[in-house]
């Protein structure tokens, strides 16, 4: 009987070691399965790995100068600008070699170009109302920048491109295009806005102390002209008559509100002023001295007609270099009160700073004079 027992004892003991084998095998295999079926979701550690890879994909939302949200990438490898002031403001902030669609051509802006040679890489794919989406889409563009109210920005948002549209017609509007054109392209780009900044504020600053003080009746009167045929002119409610009241002058056209506005030459020899700037990129200064017809006015007779500078951009228009327009605008009106300012050494190191070229002081002047680069 105790011999049955044993053997019965012993069967017993070899089944359930058996069974406690299987269920530990089947347990094993159990746990790869959930890992399989579930996949990296089901790791502690691989979780916010992915999540932060997603929420850097996402990149984050800023509002343009329209006041619309938009979503843009958190890494900006590829620029597609349409808007000419701002390819010199992307260059200054240190993104200029990674416009690869643009507005520019070497013949608009061909300081530009000697710059930043890296300009040539870009496709000139708009013009101020189309653009050539496909070779746009061929480069690939993280995000597109337009000026306000461009006929470009639906385009480009068609074609699923994040797009920032930017304006400004006053010094403190110029400072926060810079800021969010900072903001959008990165860190550097915001340390070199910031630098931007404090230069203008400077200049501004340096100036006014001086020109404020000019009894009102005392400042000369200014005519920006930016056409002669047809003729048109600046008037109030822009960048021009900015510079102009900062430089110490009277904008001679100041009735009349906005940009290139449409004059008889009668009007403007009723204003009757006493400088008269010629827009950056026009050699029209000989007509005007020459023609008989704008002789009567103070600013032929005293030889105060002047064409205005122009480098990687207008000087004159809504473009980084008004931070240099100010100071020659300040000279040519007041050289008594600016003896120490020397427009050709500002030139060359606005340059050096912002653009990293160096100048020589017969290209600053070449700038100064309005005219290309001597290829």
């Amino acid at each position: 009987m105790q011999k049955r027992f044993n053997e019965k004892s012993l069967v017993a003991f070899i089944l359930s070691a058996a069974l406690v084998l299987v269920l530990a095998g089947c347990g094993s295999n159990n746990t790869n399965g959930n890992n399989g079926d579930t996949g990296t979701a089901a790791s502690p550690a691989a979780s916010p790995q992915a999540a932060s890879s997603q929420t850097a994909d996402t990149g984050k939302t800023i509002t343009d100068t329209d006041g619309r949200q938009v979503t843009i990438p958190s890494q900006i490898n590829t620029i597609a600008d349409a808007w000419p002031a701002h390819n010199e403001v992307v260059t200054i902030l240190g993104a200029g070699g990674k416009i690869v669609s643009t507005i520019s051509t070497p013949k608009s802006v061909p300081w530009l170009y000697k710059v930043n040679p890296q300009m040539k890489n870009a496709v000139t794919a708009f013009t101020k109302s189309e653009a050539q989406m496909e070779e746009v889409l061929k480069n690939k563009p993280d995000i597109a920048f337009a000026s306000t109210g461009s006929p470009l920005i639906q385009p480009l948002e068609n074609a699923g491109i994040p797009t920032v549209t930017l304006n400004f017609t006053n010094f403190d509007e110029m400072k926060e295009c810079f800021r969010l054109t900072g903001d959008i392209l990165g860190e550097d780009a915001r340390t070199r806005a910031d630098s931007f900044i404090s230069y203008l504020d400077g200049k501004l600053e340096q100036i006014t102390a001086v020109t404020s003080k000019i009894p009102e009746s005392d400042k000369p009167k200014v005519l920006h002209i930016q056409s002669l045929s047809p003729l048109q002119v600046d008037g109030k409610d822009t960048m021009i008559q900015n510079w102009i009241e900062v430089a110490g002058g009277v904008n001679a056209a100041q009735e009349i509100s906005g940009n290139m506005k449409p004059v008889s030459l009668e009007q403007i020899v009723a204003w009757n002023p006493d400088y008269i700037m010629i827009g950056s990129g026009l050699t029209d200064t000989d007509h005007i001295m020459d023609d008989p017809a704008w002789k009567t006015l103070n600013a032929v007779k005293n030889g105060h007609v002047y064409n205005n500078p122009s480098g990687a951009f207008l000087w004159d228009r809504y473009g980084a270099e008004a931070a240099l327009q100010i100071q020659w605008a300040a000279k040519t009106l007041h050289p008594d009160l600016f003896p120490d300012l020397n427009i050709v050494q500002e030139t060359v190191s606005f340059y050096k700073q912002f653009l990293n070229y160096d100048l020589t002081n017969d290209e600053a002047q070449l700038i100064i004079d309005s005219k290309p680069p001597v290829e």
